[in-house]
């Protein structure tokens, strides 16, 4: 496939507003493709790629280059080039990636010009996610939605699947089975505003501790016991503890979906980017395990001695969850069976403020009467986590690819230093409208100090209200520390940067990164 058709598309998807025509257009897209061409198309047009960061600077993106007048560069050519790109390392490095993206700018057209400095740069954001390319799949090859999407979850990603359908037809989806060993995507939920909104939503329900630690699905067969992540890598040898601990359970056979965790000396949980930095750790692994001691903590099951348990409703699940796992290795919980009962959701609420004061990220509502919903952000889970707000100062912003070329899209938020100064705590595009958007570019321009082509750096005068759930170590940026999932609230014109919010507050908020 032409990599300016996969450009085409994406422009396309980007300016559609229906999810319908989206998903008319990625059907289109998937009739003309080859099927080895799907593990390159699906992560570029959700603007991934298979490479992984490649570290190639603006500078070197934003060098004027010649574009092609025709389309001549497969989509299978531009994998080949990035990565080369990936690949160069040690001295003179500057200069052969320099030579590298010039050459493959230089076989580019204009529109693929803007998709690859999107795809490099992070900023492809068109809406073309995967639930979109699954229905556009399922169109595609005349294969039921439903029956693509549980293929999808045992496959444990898109791409597989729609090689095999772009192969062999709908009847190539028999061949994804749930089994031990192999992987599939974790059920997702989405976020409620309120213990008491969760209730309302769901009903019946258990209410359980949210962990901030590292989702795991542990998978046993006899003696052997793997560990994989979310996306799904296999971390079996850096997690000792958590072998062992899968060795000590009654069954021979199973899969369990729960977190890593890892408490300090008063039972209070450490630093999600403690725990994150020692399940990265690939080498001294006993000496890691010393200084960060982690344990496993389950809160569902999916297979249990040859049964699949995956369409279960979840209050079965549990069921078979507790004959296996004993408690101290499962989450905390309560039942709410009666959501409208004041008594039960008065205990709801007061189980959340306890979660939250020993230290947790917060609860999860999950519907009793719910499946597993592999891979989704099910309805039936609900997240409910205290809200964190922070007035910060734009110090800048960066231009926009895609949807947002012309626009000023990823802010530069910044706390105030005693000194008077701003020290930046990170970046979001994050909760912009379209309207704010435009509203932003203007009111940036105006407080502009200079522009490099990439970044547009302004007077520190603009207030904005930021939603974050954590904060994390990072030595990228001065004070230590960076934000998580930071999003914009609004603008607070009404406070000046004097009123902003200091360094000192944000870390005295979270003291256990203080420092």
């Amino acid at each position: 496939m032409l990599f300016a058709r996969l450009a085409q598309v994406s422009q396309e998807v980007a300016a559609a507003s229906a999810r319908s025509r989206k998903i008319e257009l990625l059907a289109e897209l998937f009739r003309d493709a080859e099927p080895d061409d799907v593990p390159l198309v699906i992560p570029y047009l959700a603007g991934r790629l298979p490479q992984g960061r490649l570290g190639i600077g603006w500078r070197v993106l934003s060098e004027r280059v010649e574009p092609s007048a025709e389309p001549r560069l497969g989509v299978r050519d531009v994998d080949a080039a990035l990565t080369a790109l990936g690949d160069v390392v040690g001295a003179g490095s500057q200069a052969e990636r320099r030579r590298l993206v010039g050459e493959l700018m230089a076989a580019a057209t204009q529109d693929e010009q803007r998709f690859l400095i999107g795809l490099v740069t992070g900023e492809v954001r068109q809406g073309a996610l995967d639930a979109v390319a699954l229905e556009g799949l399922a169109r595609a090859t005349d294969a039921p939605p439903g029956d693509v999407r549980r293929a999808v979850m045992l496959a444990g990603g898109l791409q597989p699947v729609a090689q095999a359908l772009l192969a062999g037809g709908p009847a190539a989806l028999a061949e994804f089975r749930l089994t031990v060993r192999h992987p599939v995507q974790p059920m997702l939920a989405h976020s409620a505003g309120s213990v008491g909104e969760g209730l309302d939503k769901l009903g019946a329900c258990a209410v359980e501790e949210k962990l901030d630690g590292i989702r795991v699905q542990v998978h046993r067969d006899g003696d052997e016991v793997r560990v994989f992540t979310r996306t799904l890598d296999d971390i079996t040898d850096r997690l000792p503890e958590v072998t062992a601990a899968a060795r000590e359970l009654t069954s021979e056979r199973f899969i369990l979906d729960g977190e890593v965790v890892s408490l300090d000396d008063t039972g209070r949980p450490r630093a999600f980017q403690e725990v994150a930095g020692r399940v990265g750790s690939r080498v001294d692994v006993a000496r890691a395990a010393e200084a960060v001691p982690v344990s496993a903590v389950f809160f569902d099951v999916l297979y249990v001695d040859g049964v699949d348990l995956l369409d279960l409703p979840f209050a079965r699940r549990h069921e078979r969850l507790a004959l296996l796992v004993p408690e101290p290795m499962r989450v905390r919980r309560i039942v709410v069976e009666d959501a409208a009962e004041p008594e039960q959701r008065a205990a709801a609420q007061e189980f959340f403020d306890a979660t939250v004061g020993r230290g947790h990220e917060g609860v999860v509502l999950k519907g009793l009467e719910a499946p597993y919903s592999a891979g989704r952000r099910g309805a039936s889970w609900l997240k409910v986590k205290p809200v964190h707000t922070l007035d910060l100062v734009v110090l800048g912003a960066e231009w926009g690819h895609g949807r947002r070329t012309g626009k000023l899209s990823n802010l530069h938020l910044g706390a105030r230093r005693g000194d008077g100064s701003f020290a930046m705590l990170g970046k979001t595009f994050k909760g912009l409208t379209d309207a704010l958007l435009v509203w932003q570019t203007e009111r940036l321009r105006e407080l502009a100090l200079g522009d490099d082509g990439h970044v547009v750096t302004v007077r520190p005068e603009l207030v904005v209200e930021i939603a974050y759930d954590g904060l994390q170590r990072s030595t990228r940026y001065p004070a230590g520390v960076t934000l998580r999932f930071a999003r914009v609230i609004r603008y607070r014109e009404d406070k000046t940067p004097e009123q902003a919010d200091t360094v000192e507050t944000v870390l005295a908020a979270h003291p256990a990164l203080d420092g």
